[in-house]
């Protein structure tokens, strides 16, 4: 599998992010068109597909949950971080994986964008659109690193990635 790019967040503005954990940022490991086998996919490496769509037009994050944006169709660009954080553009066939507290927000999209979300089993979203608290901070870093990566499995290489960041 290739290795993915990183992308290390630090607070912004009223945008938590999280310092420990990098975005992975996978390129060409989504089968294209084709949601039912990124879905198979996801599920046989623990992770829970939740909804297919795009990705919210707001700045938000998940305090509860990492999460992971597979993208089968189309293509956009998703502001990560907060406001003036890192413009990062998807395409079909691309992955990002969102530590929790890691602002996202849909900057642009083509009328064919079509993502699958995903969380880790066990794991339950919010939607976080307001400063962190301590409660919520606190929340954030004890959400536990997956055992699988989302396309790799167990011997993919997010655990070994987040493993020693947490």
């Amino acid at each position: 599998m290739t290795e993915p790019e990183t992308l290390t967040l630090g607070p912004n503005g009223w945008m938590p992010n999280n310092p420990a954990l990098p975005v992975l940022m996978y390129y060409g490991v989504v089968p294209k068109g084709d949601p039912d086998a990124i879905e198979g996919t996801l599920r046989g490496n623990g992770w829970r597909p939740d909804w297919r769509d795009s990705v919210y037009p707001y700045h938000h994050y998940h305090s509860s949950a990492h999460e992971a944006l597979a993208c089968v169709d189309g293509s956009a660009d998703v502001m990560l971080g907060g406001e003036d954080g890192h413009m990062v553009p998807i395409a079909a066939g691309d992955l990002l994986v969102l530590p929790a507290g890691t602002g996202h927000c849909r900057i642009t999209a083509s009328t064919d964008f079509l993502l699958v979300g995903a969380y880790p089993y066990g794991q339950v979203w919010d939607v976080c659109r307001e400063a962190a608290d301590a409660a919520t901070l606190a929340r954030l870093v004890a959400v536990p690193v997956p055992a699988a990566d989302p396309i790799g499995g167990q011997d993919g290489l997010l655990p070994h990635l987040w493993s020693d960041k947490s």
